[in-house]
């Protein structure tokens, strides 16, 4: 069974945060811990986490164990952030801004304490699949056919955490629908952890497949490899509504997946690496120079962060929220800011 913390022996990060980390009080980072907030081992958030521990390990001091926090997800990690409960996270460049503003509906409260370190890290879409053996029993071919029929289309994405429900219920409002409407007119709603929605889609269980793809997503990929499926592209009054909300309207690629047929249109979520604003200058910059230095590594490790370009990781519409000073002395150096 695997554990929810990987843990990296003789990576050493426990000096360099007793001497680089600042912030004193109840609330400062331990000097023996140093997490990073990602997803479920398996998933590319996964890999990242556990890629840049190893990538810091050349350049930090003996003494301390990091830790690969395996769950989360692109709406949970920046509180996590924000209350210190991970001293590094990845989070959507969307789910950030949010989180920072505090947007009702999602966060109880402003997390106004995280700090952008690195953005632009990979390309990911929200995306919207059917199979096909639903659109040849319905006749519903478009996203708005399938969500205001009735019965609407039995709904299948991950649980609360993940930035897709959020998204999700983003769209059934733009639509003029929400989840209880949605079970109101027989539709089902069922929300669990990625690796089990193959199988409930496999089993006829669920007709529409909500996610946030990348290039090579595990599950996605599985999904439209063994069972027939289509992208469909959000509305256009929906792709509207969700740009109000900090959603980047983009097409999915083509090459992406099976199932793409034309031009799809979902949104960019955007990935950046964000940290507390109470991270010393000299560990932000760091972890910053550390990745922007470290492109081919991180391609290797997972064929989406091939499309980083580290000249863009500091730019407003990489990061969403504002950059750590630390961060931004290292774009500054290299005059990419």
């Amino acid at each position: 069974m695997l554990r929810k913390r990987m843990r990296f022996k003789g990576l050493t990060l426990g000096l360099l945060l007793a001497a680089l980390i600042t912030g004193a009080g109840p609330a400062a980072y331990a000097a023996d811990s140093f997490s990073i907030g990602a997803m479920r081992p398996g998933s590319a958030w996964y890999v990242f986490g556990a890629t840049l521990a190893q990538l810091l390990k050349p350049s930090l001091p003996k003494g301390s164990n990091p830790e690969v926090i395996a769950r989360g997800g692109g709406v949970s990690n920046p509180a996590a952030v924000d209350k210190k409960k991970a001293t590094i996270a990845l989070s959507n460049v969307a789910s950030a801004l949010w989180a920072y503003n505090g947007l009702k509906g999602v966060y109880k409260q402003k997390h106004n304490n995280i700090r952008a370190l690195i953005g632009g890290l990979n390309k990911v879409r929200v995306t919207a699949m059917v199979t096909e053996s639903y659109i040849k029993r319905t006749g519903n071919d478009t996203l708005e056919k399938a969500m205001l029929s009735k019965p609407p289309a039995r709904i299948v994405m991950k649980p609360a955490g993940s930035t897709v429900p959020v998204v999700a219920d983003m769209l059934m409002a733009a639509l003029g629908t929400s989840r209880k409407d949605m079970k109101a007119r027989g539709g089902k709603i069922i929300q669990v952890a990625a690796n089990q929605i193959p199988a409930i889609i496999k089993d006829g269980r669920a007709d529409l497949y909500f996610e946030v793809a990348i290039p090579r997503h595990p599950t996605v990929t599985e999904v439209t490899t063994t069972i027939a499926m289509r992208f469909l592209s959000f509305p256009q009054k929906a792709l509207k509504a969700l740009a109000a909300n900090g959603l980047r309207t983009a097409a999915v690629p083509g090459k992406w997946f099976k199932g793409i047929k034309g031009k799809v249109m979902a949104v960019d979520l955007g990935t950046v690496l964000i940290a507390h604003k109470d991270m010393s200058d000299s560990l932000a910059y760091t972890i910053t120079k550390t990745l922007a230095e470290n492109k081919k590594a991180m391609g290797k490790a997972h064929a989406a962060w091939r499309f980083f370009k580290p000249k863009n990781g500091g730019k407003t519409a990489s990061v969403g929220v504002p950059l750590h000073p630390g961060a931004a002395k290292y774009f500054k150096e290299k005059g990419w800011l």
